[in-house]
């Protein structure tokens, strides 16, 4: 069973139908949404700050979420891929976005809806990236638009096979 933990008298919240790994960590200040997914040593911590997310949020194996002290909270959208050991620290990331594995995005960025931060990238501090972006590189810079096969090809499928891969371990 996931390590839900209590910290400074907040205790996670989870929507329905949420399928957290054996070994999944989700705690302190943490509001998750319906059909989220926390695999295999991800952890979510809202020990120091506020961690919201949306619906239908699929948090990969080792993948890391967290917040700034008193500066900089989280908060994801609906739909959206946070890829295998991706680091999302104190940022805004709205809805529809495929965020690659090994990404880091920093505090205070925005990522726009329907946005994709390639595997590697690392978004700095501060950093505002327009909806529809493919942002790749260190430091991250838009390379582009994300094509209408790039948003069905990899972020809308992705998101439909997390849900799918989830039921396999709920019988959902």
């Amino acid at each position: 069973m996931a390590l839900i933990k209590e910290v400074r008298g907040f205790t996670p919240r989870l929507g329905q139908g949420c399928f957290l790994a054996e070994n999944a960590v989700v705690v302190g200040d943490v509001v998750m949404g319906d059909r989220c997914s926390v695999w295999f040593h991800a952890v979510v911590r809202g020990d120091v700050n506020a961690v919201r997310i949306g619906h239908r949020v699929n948090i990969q194996d080792g993948a890391v979420l967290h917040c700034t002290y008193e500066r900089a909270a989280l908060t994801i959208g609906d739909d959206v891929s946070i890829g295998h050991r991706a680091i999302v620290h104190g940022c805004t990331v709205h809805d529809k976005v495929l965020i690659g594995m090994g990404a880091i995005v920093m505090d205070h960025a925005v990522i726009g809806s329907g946005s994709v931060i390639a595997a590697g990238a690392v978004v700095t501090q501060g950093t505002v990236v327009e909806p529809g972006s493919l942002m790749a590189g260190v430091p991250a810079r838009r390379i582009g638009p994300v094509s209408p096969e790039l948003s069905e090809g990899e972020i809308e499928r992705i998101a439909r096979n997390y849900l799918m891969y989830a039921g396999w371990f709920t019988g959902g």
